[in-house]
């Protein structure tokens, strides 16, 4: 892939202290702005899990409408760095230390946990999540649409309508749903439909008067072709044609947010031939980047000619592994190229569910540093 001028000069500057991420603070500003602008009047939430970094968090927060968090952790995490932001709390196995926390709102899983939310919360806003048995094709993740862990079926959520009556500790104002990750907007519209016609008929019989309806992320990102980008034009207008008149509408997206504003950055070790394939080992490893082996994919990259000339292969099919003792420390499998001993590897779109999903002790070898773009 292409690497911008000023990453690049970065990365030659780092040579002799990598592996490293470089987060591109100005490219990320200029996406959130144009993304804050697609969406017109839809809510912004930024998905916390995605990058939790300070610096990207800070970033964001002039764009976004709140945060959404998934656990006491990141509660925390979030309000040292941005005390005044408004948090959404999700996941499927919220403690009960986790549902007293205050927060903006709670996103309910399942009859059980409202019934310990109402025991332990003080007054709570809640939104109820919806797994509607939709079709979900084509998504890379399901996190609904069939039986899986996450949220309730009508059923459920018709039963924790009934909870809620007859008290006043857990306020109902709609409902939440993220059924799949990696769709384009014409599948996420899709969705979004049918969890709006969903929502709009049970709180045709609730006092909601102003119904809020998250119908979460799962934007596509390509890392096969990182110039095939989501149309978030396309998106807002049309969850801006499907909203009605006093409803509020939100979109917590993650990966779409960040993924392109991260860079991680190697130096090849060794080149190497083995049984006829070629290799090229790098500093650093998935115990810093887990997303090519977690997702099963080729890391896009781009190679700077750093290196002795002569010491690789040109224009050779080369896999780039990593340093540690496991044959799935693998960032991107048979890819033609020319590469030698001392070039920088610089893998892109490193800026979501990289370091922090990534198994960072295996091997205990040193973490990366981190620097920033502004």
């Amino acid at each position: 892939m292409n690497i911008p001028d000023r990453v690049r000069e970065r990365a030659e500057r780092l040579a002799d202290a990598l592996p490293a991420y470089v987060y591109d603070l100005a490219s990320l500003d200029r996406h959130a702005a144009a993304v804050r602008r697609a969406l017109h009047g839809v809510e912004l939430y930024y998905a916390v899990k995605a990058n939790p970094d300070p610096a990207l968090l800070h970033t964001l927060a002039p764009y976004t409408d709140g945060f959404e968090v998934s656990s006491g952790g990141e509660v925390a995490h979030v309000r040292s760095v941005l005390p005044d932001a408004r948090l959404a709390l999700g996941g499927p196995g919220k403690t009960d230390a986790e549902l007293a926390l205050d927060v903006h709102r709670v996103h309910v899983e399942s009859p059980g946990e409202l019934r310990r939310l109402v025991e332990v919360a003080g007054p709570a806003d809640a939104l109820l999540r919806v797994n509607l048995a939709v079709p979900v094709d084509g998504a890379s993740l399901a996190m609904g649409g069939g039986a899986t862990p996450f949220g309730m079926d009508p059923d459920g959520v018709r039963e924790c309508l009934d909870l809620l009556r007859g008290q006043n500790r857990v306020r109902l104002r709609g409902f939440h749903a993220h059924l799949a990750s990696g769709l384009r907007a014409p599948g996420l519209l899709d969705l979004a439909k049918a969890v709006l016609a969903f929502g709009r008929d049970l709180a045709s019989g609730q006092e909601l008067p102003d119904l809020e309806i998250n119908v979460g992320g799962g934007m596509a990102v390509s890392y096969q072709d990182p110039e095939e980008l989501f149309d978030w034009e396309a998106y807002g207008r049309g969850l801006e044609g499907l909203r009605d008149p006093g409803e509020t509408l939100r979109v917590e997206p993650g990966r779409a947010l960040t993924a392109y504003c991260g860079w991680y950055l190697t130096r090849v070790i060794d080149v190497k031939r083995v049984h006829g394939e070629v290799f090229a080992v790098v500093t650093g490893g998935t115990h810093h980047l887990r997303t090519p082996v977690a997702k099963g994919h080729d890391q896009p990259f781009a190679v700077l000619p750093t290196g002795r000339p002569g010491t690789g292969p040109t224009d050779e099919p080369v896999t780039v592994a990593g340093q540690l003792c496991t044959p799935k420390d693998v960032f991107a499998r048979k890819v033609p190229m020319s590469v030698n001993v001392g070039d920088i590897v610089a893998f892109g779109m490193a800026g979501a569910y990289a370091w922090t999903i990534s198994h960072h002790d295996f091997l205990m070898h040193p973490r990366p540093g981190f620097h920033y773009l502004t």
